[in-house]
């Protein structure tokens, strides 16, 4: 069980650090699109030759940022990266609450009120995630006036989302019974 325990905390950190990274370099990627449109286009690899632009997807959000008179529409880049900076900041704070999780129940029961609680979140943010993508889509739209965000609603992140949430009431249980069972010892 130890080796389970440290290979979960080992993977929870590298998704962790590897979240926190994108959510920083897409920060930056937004940031530079609203303000040096051309780095973007450099570093990025848009070509103004390409007539249908550029596929980009992050958890289930997908845009096509279009080609517009030769240029790519850095309005619609800027969209995306707002969605995929807060998706991947979601995701961060996921696996930041996974990996406390498996650290703190190394040595300890798992029943403890930080563990529901970070568990909780966890429920939340499988959620949010969709939400997100969703609501960004119809920013989107709505922004630009293209029909190129995917409007699908991944249910996936909401199933799981909903069983981490019922799996946190019984360790809610789990807790109210061991500490019945230490008052009675």
């Amino acid at each position: 069980m130890k080796r389970i325990n440290k290979l979960g905390k080992i993977i929870a950190k590298i998704a962790e650090v590897f979240h926190w990274v994108g959510t920083a370099l897409m920060a930056v990627a937004t940031v530079c699109s609203a303000v040096a449109p051309e780095w973007v286009k450099y570093f990025v690899g848009f070509e103004a030759k390409d007539c249908c632009g550029a596929n980009l997807e992050v958890y289930g959000f997908e845009v096509n940022v279009p080609v517009i008179n030769g240029n790519t529409d850095m309005k619609a880049f800027l969209i995306f990266g707002i969605g995929a900076t807060l998706i991947l900041f979601v995701m961060a704070m996921l696996f930041r609450n996974l990996y406390l999780i498996f650290k703190k129940s190394e040595n300890a029961t798992p029943f403890q009120r930080d563990n529901i609680r970070m568990m909780r979140e966890i429920g939340i943010f499988s959620i949010a995630v969709p939400v997100i993508g969703i609501l960004m889509s119809i920013i989107f739209r709505l922004v630009t006036g293209v029909d190129v965000a995917e409007n699908s609603m991944d249910m996936n992140g909401i199933f799981m989302g909903i069983v981490v949430l019922c799996l946190t009431q019984f360790f809610v249980h789990g807790a109210e019974l061991e500490k019945d069972v230490d008052g009675l010892l």
